[in-house]
């Protein structure tokens, strides 16, 4: 979560919303590019995790900010709280080195890991005891129904 170059998104030019020279979205177009509602986008900026630039009523976003976005999604995806990616976010801000926010990230996803794995186990445990109580099941209707057939036997003359 920590390096935005590996972020695989659609690279969808935006429209330039200023003469300088850096790229800038509207809401409508990170939108459309990342397949996201508006409302989530300004969700995520109420939970301080974006600071668009306002220009008038409009939420202007640099290249940062969807890089930041992203971010956020990919960390939603792999399981993480807002409020965990929030943090690590908040780091990469304030280390000018991003060490702090690695070292941060490798801990969070290796307990994300530590834990899908947990979920795995139950998960294998679950569909084990399931299959035997359909197997269970099975058994008892084949051994209903073989009785059944013997008893209709058994009454006719």
């Amino acid at each position: 979560m920590s390096d935005v170059n590996d972020i695989d998104a659609p690279a969808r030019p935006a429209r330039p919303l200023s003469g300088g020279g850096e790229r800038l979205y509207s809401i409508g177009d990170l939108s459309a590019e990342l397949g996201i509602s508006p409302r989530a986008i300004r969700f995520y900026e109420d939970q301080g995790l974006l600071r668009p630039q306002r220009i008038g009523g409009n939420r202007i976003y640099a290249a940062g900010d969807r890089a930041r976005l992203l971010l956020i999604l990919r960390g939603k995806r792999l399981g993480f709280a807002l409020a965990e990616i929030k943090e690590l976010l908040d780091l990469y801000d304030v280390d000018p080195d991003h060490l702090e926010q690695l070292r941060a990230t490798l801990a969070r996803g290796r307990a994300r890991i530590a834990e899908l794995e947990r979920q795995q186990q139950e998960i294998a445990l679950t569909l084990k005891e399931l299959r035997e109580i359909g197997a269970h099941i099975e058994d008892s209707i084949r051994r209903k129904e073989a009785a059944a057939r013997s008893a209709g036997r058994k009454g006719t003359p």
